[in-house]
């Protein structure tokens, strides 16, 4: 009965301490967008990304461009065409369009090369901002970190648990006062 008195007493009391040291588990979060942002390389990278879509853009829109002469010219010379040459010069401005879909799927499309470009040039910057977030959460000895511009509902948080600021110092980025 005594064995059972203390092994119970001895529960108890790991139970508790376990739920304390649960508790005072200390938890923060990041800006990533902040600190993307305070990031010089990030300006660059969204220039070079900018000037790829923009490149690309100006692909889509000579296509597009291409398709309406195609039917203006179709429509202007439209009385003068046999029955077969109007068919044929359909057929020709329909394949341009298929070949026009096809080209703003593959570059601008879920997956396109607009947006594994981006990813390819954003990435090396990720990491190095990740391996911060992980030096910065070690530092403080963070069990939790979260960020906030992720999309996760975060109703309130409070500025003392902010450590956007560290993890930008920890990259070596000099605040612009």
């Amino acid at each position: 009965m005594l064995n059972r008195l203390k092994l119970l007493l001895l529960f108890s009391v790991l139970s508790y301490t376990s739920i304390n040291i649960s508790l005072a588990q200390k938890i923060g979060y990041v800006d990533s967008e902040y600190i993307l942002n305070k990031h010089p390389e990030y300006k660059t990278i969204q220039e070079e990304i900018t000037a790829i879509g923009a490149e690309w853009r100006k692909e889509a829109q000579s296509l597009t461009k291409e398709i309406q002469e195609m039917y203006n010219a179709l429509k202007a010379e439209e009385v003068l065409l046999t029955e077969e040459m109007y068919e044929e010069r359909t057929a020709k401005i329909r394949e341009k369009e298929t070949a026009a879909n096809a080209f703003n799927n593959r570059v601008f499309g879920t997956n396109g090369q607009y947006y594994q470009k981006q990813a390819e040039l954003l990435q090396p910057l990720q990491s190095k901002i990740f391996d911060a977030i992980e030096r910065v959460s070690r530092k403080n000895n963070l069990a939790i970190l979260f960020d906030k511009a992720s999309g996760l509902s975060m109703i309130y948080t409070d500025p003392r648990h902010d450590y956007s600021d560290f993890v930008i110092e920890e990259l070596g980025i000099e605040e612009n006062k």
